[in-house]
């Protein structure tokens, strides 16, 4: 007779629950959770807080992510991006400068390649 047992829980890092929890705290007490598989990398979690400000995490793999949103009290996972949930995010002015890299310093920009 095999008796089958069930995994370990998955294990998250006190690190990133707490950053995760400050999240939270800084915005609203409760965020959205949209979970991304990003490939070998892992997968993105995607905060929007009741404020509507912007979050994101990585993390290795889908059951760490699902676990992170588990523990933290205030984290609810959306099933994919919708109309009710984009409607509310409102990104921070220097988001999309962080977004855009070192390209948001420039003042000078090369002609594209397809240009004479």
């Amino acid at each position: 007779m095999s008796v089958e047992t069930a995994p370990p829980p998955v294990k998250v890092s006190s690190s990133l629950v707490d950053s995760v929890k400050g999240f939270l705290a800084d915005h609203g007490g409760s965020a959205t959770a949209v979970l991304q598989p990003i490939g070998r990398i892992g997968v993105r979690v995607t905060l929007v807080g009741a404020d509507g400000i912007l979050g994101d995490r990585v993390v290795a793999d889908l059951p760490t992510a699902k676990r992170l949103v588990e523990v933290v009290d205030g984290l609810t996972e959306a099933d994919e991006w919708d109309r009710e949930l984009t409607s509310v995010v409102t990104p921070r002015k220097s988001h999309w400068a962080q977004m855009a890299g070192w390209v948001a310093r420039q003042t000078r920009f090369p002609k594209a390649r397809n240009e004479k």
